[in-house]
C-alpha cells in the first residue's frame, strides 16, 4: 500500500461560472442551463471516495493559497490584476470562455496552491504520491489570458515552482486531458528544463493547436511532444501511444519529478470529448506512469485534476486512478461496463498517428522506434 495524499477544499466547489449552455453563455435560442464545468462532477468524485470507503485510506492534505509572486512565475501582472478586478466586482470573462465569478480570484489562488502543496508533500517525502482535486482547472490558461474554464495554470506554475524550490533540472508534465494543453505548452516551449507531453483529441480545442510537428523551439526542440489522437480512440490506442512514445522518451529524459494534468474527459460519455476511454483504461495509464515514476523519480508523481464533464462517469474514472495510486482496490465495479462497445484494438488511423509522432520525435529521442 502506498501513502497517497488527497488534496481538496470545499471552496473549489464554490467557484461560480454562472449560467450557460454547455460552454456558451445562455440567450437567444440557448435556454439557460449550467456550464459543463461546474462543481457537480468534482463533488461527486469526493462523494464516491467517501461512499466506498477509499477516502479513509488517503492522507487528507489541506491546500494553501498561492502567493501573487508564485502566480506571476507564469502569468503577467496585468492579467492577474484583471482576474482580481473581475472577482472583486461584477465577474466576467478573463479571456476566452474563462469565467471569473465573485470571489473566484481567491478560489483560483487556492487551486494553484493545491498544486504547489502537492509538489511539496511529495518532494518532502510526506506521501508517496498525491491526487489534487483542484478547481478551477488550469492547463489552457496562457500567460496573459484565461482560456477554456482555466484561470491560472496550476500545473505550469507547479512545474516552475518545483524547479525553483527543489533545484530540479528535469521535470516532466504529461497532460492526458482530451483537449490540447496549449497553456502549459506555451510555458515551456523554448526550454529543455521541462519535458511536456499532450495526449489529446486532434483539433478539438483550442482551435488549430496541438499538432505533432509542434516540437518546441530554441533549447526546447524535442521537449514538446504532442500526440494528437483521432476521435474515437479507446483504451488500446491510448495504451499503445503511451508504450510506443511516452515510455521510451521518458526513459531517455530521466525526470526527477512527474506531474500529470489529469483530465478525465477522454472518457466515453463525456459531452466535450469524442474519445472512448473507460475507467479501466485510466487505471492502465496510471500504472504506466507510476512504473516510470518508480524507475526514475523514486515514485514521486503528482496528479492535478483538469477537465472531465460527465457527472455520471468521471467519478468512476478518477476512482480507478486513485486506487492505483494508493494500492487499495475498492468494491466499486464500473456500472457502465456491460454497455461499453469501445474498441479493444489499435486501428489503422491510430497507428498512422502514432508512427507519425515517432517519426518526428525520433530526431530528438534515440529510443523511439516504430512498433505498430
Amino acid at each position: 500500500m502506498m501513502k497517497t495524499g488527497y488534496i481538496f477544499d470545499e471552496s473549489y466547489f464554490w467557484h461560480d461560472n454562472g449560467s450557460g449552455t454547455l460552454y456558451l453563455p445562455s440567450g437567444g435560442y440557448l435556454e439557460t442551463d449550467v456550464f459543463v464545468e461546474h462543481p457537480s462532477t468534482k463533488r461527486r468524485i469526493n462523494n464516491l471516495l467517501n461512499r466506498c470507503g477509499l477516502m479513509k485510506e488517503l492522507e487528507q492534505i489541506e491546500p494553501r493559497s498561492a502567493t501573487r509572486e508564485e502566480i506571476e512565475m507564469f502569468h503577467t501582472k496585468e492579467y492577474v490584476d484583471k482576474v482580481k478586478h473581475l472577482s472583486d466586482t461584477t465577474g466576467g470573462d478573463a479571456g476566452d470562455h474563462a469565467i471569473v465569478g465573485r470571489g473566484s480570484y481567491e478560489i483560483a489562488l487556492l487551486s494553484t496552491g493545491g498544486a504547489l502543496k502537492a509538489v511539496d508533500v511529495v518532494m518532502n517525502g510526506e506521501v508517496d504520491n498525491v491526487y489534487a482535486l483542484t478547481r478551477p482547472p488550469g492547463h489552457h490558461a496562457e500567460a496573459a489570458k484565461g482560456i477554456g474554464f482555466c484561470i491560472f495554470n496550476n500545473v505550469a506554475i507547479a512545474a516552475k515552482y518545483a524547479k525553483q524550490k527543489y533545484n530540479l533540472e528535469r521535470v516532466m508534465v504529461l497532460d492526458w486531458d482530451v483537449h490540447h494543453g496549449n497553456g502549459t505548452e506555451s510555458a515551456f516551449y523554448d526550454t529543455d528544463g521541462v519535458l511536456f507531453f499532450s495526449v489529446h483529441q486532434h483539433l478539438s480545442f483550442p482551435n488549430n493547436t496541438g499538432y505533432a510537428e509542434n516540437v518546441g523551439e530554441a533549447d526546447g526542440k524535442g521537449f514538446n511532444v504532442n500526440i494528437p489522437l483521432p476521435p474515437g480512440t479507446g483504451n488500446a490506442g491510448y495504451i499503445e501511444a503511451f508504450k510506443s512514445i511516452v515510455e521510451p522518451i521518458v526513459n531517455d529524459y530521466k525526470p526527477e519529478l512527474i506531474i500529470i494534468s489529469a483530465g478525465q474527459d477522454p472518457g466515453m460519455f463525456d459531452p466535450l470529448g469524442r474519445m472512448n476511454m473507460t475507467a479501466e483504461g485510466f487505471a492502465d495509464l496510471t500504472k504506466i506512469m507510476m512504473n516510470l515514476a518508480n524507475k526514475h523519480t523514486d515514485g514521486k508523481i503528482v496528479f492535478c485534476h483538469e477537465g472531465g464533464y460527465s457527472n455520471a462517469y468521471v467519478p468512476f474514472c478518477t476512482l480507478r486512478i486513485i486506487e492505483e495510486l494508493c494500492g487499495v482496490k475498492s468494491d466499486v465495479e464500473d456500472p457502465f461496463q456491460d454497455s461499453q462497445g469501445y474498441p479493444d484494438f489499435v486501428n489503422e488511423v491510430e497507428k498512422k498517428v502514432i508512427n507519425e509522432v515517432i517519426s518526428i520525435q525520433s530526431a530528438y529521442w534515440p529510443s523511439l522506434k516504430v512498433t505498430v
